[in-house]
């Protein structure tokens, strides 16, 4: 087990409320002078290019910055790819030394003045941002209920960063993390060349990780993010291999997850904070069972009718399992071997817990160490970007001080979040998943009611999919905010080569009107720079009369506009990249916790329905091991309760 030593901490929380402050009731009046006055309609304030021009933030990162990262130990031969070099300087032989990724967030189409935006600065330095967001980083308690330190950050933080002014002890701690990263890399290599295998010698080709409350979020989002990307790519080509993830007690999601795989070339990763997890533990013991039934079912297993391989459970985990936990003993009581169990801290919350071995182990043996270790390094130049920039240009707090403005003033409590690219199809339930369970809380961090309702409802869907499933209701319905994410370069290479050999066999016009064809990335951005401005611009009566459009559609035609967005700009989608994105969004839901003055870091609501749970589990088990009748629930679940029971003694 790994120690934690004793670290200056802050046990108290802060006791002041926003809603105490001046600044409050102030924006609460600018907020109904943006609702009722029409000249603050967005298509005037987008008339207005001084203003959208000072609601531009933009993070640089050099490649000097980037290659500063390069750890001499991360260069495994059996990678044999250079992560930090581009697909397109792959294909020419040559390094572009002056690279320069960027991330560009426009926040002019949201209903917002210099001055509301001076309020809210004002409101976060009532509410000690910056001293809550100095308290994060040096590791000081502000997991306030649970008197813990939360600290994901410094997962990804390099192994020779300079602690000196910013955490006591924080070298010490991060030898812990980088004895568990070194422990990922060296195990994640050996799986990858062969020396380690199962049980009857053939490679681990497949990964299956078990898991609960929501840690498979966060992976499962990476593990499909840089499923087009180059390095990625190159570091899977030729391994046959895959990566799944079963979360749910629903023996569904196991047997269809197992369908197609073989035990023998199977590892199932259990990942477990406590190891006691009810839906964990139930899929990690139907893992060993399904193990021990159908190892050697392949036929190179058999010999002259003979089955080779009668291995005992206790051989059969030793091979095929490994746990990520913070309760090592447990672990070991299922008989997973001490080599094989990975640590967690107890600073580092489930929802944060893709930085940690829940997400990098098993990233690591899919996409390589080397790719995973990008993603590390994309959110500490976050980190970095979010402790040390001036709250003016910083990305994480601008979105958080929006969020706020938009939920608590504006009435907004619903948010969309709208990737333009394929591969970030799951980013929006991982947003949903850190941000609704870190903010849907009623009580201040001091244990005070709110005056108001704090956290906003996530939801959104990927690109033009979006567009044929809710846009409706954004144009025309209620009022959503929307954060549309966007790409400069694909992460495929194939269309645009397509484009440029048949492009002068197209027959292209210069009108807007004419028939004119792009590439695909280029159509795909067409509608992530249009859509915003549909949104904020509207069409109105007057539009559609000069359009000649009939009488009796007008009505249905016209689109009130006024509909806030963000959009945020980025050079292109690799690790590197999703590691930016992911801790911006991390940041900006413990800014907005820290302004609404609440505790972001436990999840008491997500405990009750299970305790709950356990009196019907326990009545569950009376009524069908001894045919106890229903008792002791209300009218409602009692009905419910009987029907499921008598379908189960009928149906036997």
């Amino acid at each position: 087990m790994f120690t934690t030593p004793t670290f200056t901490t802050a046990t108290l929380p802060p006791h002041h409320k926003c809603t105490d402050c001046p600044q409050f009731t102030a924006l609460h009046y600018a907020a109904s002078t943006f609702r009722n006055d029409d000249k603050m309609h967005l298509k005037h304030l987008l008339a207005d290019a001084f203003r959208c021009q000072g609601l531009l933030a933009v993070h640089s990162t050099s490649a000097a910055f980037e290659r500063g990262f390069q750890d001499d130990e991360s260069q495994d031969a059996d990678e044999g790819f250079d992560a930090a070099t581009s697909d397109s300087e792959a294909k020419t032989g040559k390094t572009n030394k002056n690279f320069q990724r960027r991330i560009i967030l426009d926040y002019s189409r949201q209903q917002i003045t210099g001055s509301t935006l001076e309020l809210l600065f004002d409101l976060a330095d009532r509410m000690g941002l910056n001293e809550r967001m100095s308290e994060l980083r040096c590791g000081y308690h502000i997991n306030y209920t649970e008197r813990k330190a939360v600290l994901h950050h410094l997962l990804r933080t390099p192994r020779h960063y300079d602690w000196s002014h910013k955490m006591v002890g924080g070298k010490a701690r991060m030898d812990e993390v980088w004895d568990v990263l070194t422990k990922i890399r060296n195990f994640s290599v050996k799986v990858r060349n062969g020396t380690v295998r199962g049980i009857t010698g053939k490679l681990l080709k497949n990964v299956v990780c078990l898991t609960s409350g929501g840690m498979h979020y966060g992976p499962e989002a990476v593990y499909e993010a840089l499923s087009a990307d180059r390095d990625a790519f190159m570091a899977t080509k030729g391994r046959d291999t895959s990566l799944s993830f079963i979360s749910n007690v629903d023996p569904v999601d196991f047997d269809v997850k197992t369908r197609n795989l073989q035990a023998e070339e199977t590892l199932f990763i259990v990942i477990s904070k406590s190891f006691e997890a009810v839906e964990t533990m139930y899929n990690a013991r139907m893992a060993r069972r399904w193990l021990k039934k159908n190892m050697c079912k392949d036929p190179q297993s058999f010999t002259d009718g003979q089955i080779l391989c009668d291995f005992s459970d206790k051989e059969l985990v030793e091979k095929h399992f490994c746990a990520v936990t913070a309760d090592c003993d447990q672990a070991s009581q299922f008989g997973i071997h001490s080599a094989n169990i990975y640590p967690m801290f107890d600073w580092v919350g489930e929802r944060f817990s893709v930085w940690s071995a829940a997400g990098m182990l098993p990233l690591s043996i899919h996409y390589s160490y080397k790719v995973m270790q990008r993603m590390l390094e994309g959110a500490h130049d976050i980190d970095e970007h979010f402790f040390d920039a001036p709250l003016g240009g910083n990305i994480p707090v601008l979105l958080g001080l929006l969020g706020v403005w938009n939920s608590t003033f504006m009435g907004y409590h619903a948010r969309a979040l709208l990737p333009y690219s394929h591969a970030l199809s799951k980013f929006p339930a991982v947003v949903q998943k850190f941000d609704m369970e870190s903010n849907g809380k009623r009580v201040s961090s001091a244990g005070i009611p709110l005056l108001f309702s704090a956290g906003e409802i996530d939801f959104g869907e990927c690109g033009i999919n979006g567009q044929y499933n809710f846009y409706q209701l954004l144009h025309q319905g209620r009022t959503i905010p929307s954060d549309f994410i966007g790409f400069m370069e694909s992460q495929s290479s194939a269309i645009d080569e397509e484009y440029n050999e048949n492009q002068d066999r197209w027959n292209d016009n210069d009108g807007w009107d004419a028939k004119l064809v792009v590439n695909c990335h280029d159509e795909l951005m067409s509608n992530f720079f249009s859509q915003p401005d549909a949104l904020a611009l509207g069409k109105t009566l007057n539009d559609l009369v000069q359009e000649e459009v009939p009488e009796e559609l007008r009505e249905h035609k016209v689109f009130p506009g006024n509909k806030p967005s963000s959009s945020i700009l980025m050079t292109k989608l690799d690790a590197f990249a999703v590691g930016q994105l992911f801790a911006i969004y991390e940041h900006r839901t413990v800014v907005q916790g820290f302004i609404w003055g609440i505790n972001s870091f436990d999840q008491y609501g997500t405990e009750l329905g299970r305790m709950h749970a356990k009196r019907v589990r326990a009545q569950l088990s009376a009524s069908r091991k001894r045919g106890a009748s229903v008792q002791g629930f209300n009218f409602s679940s009692g009905n419910m309760l009987e029907a499921y029971l008598s379908h189960g003694r009928a149906s036997r």
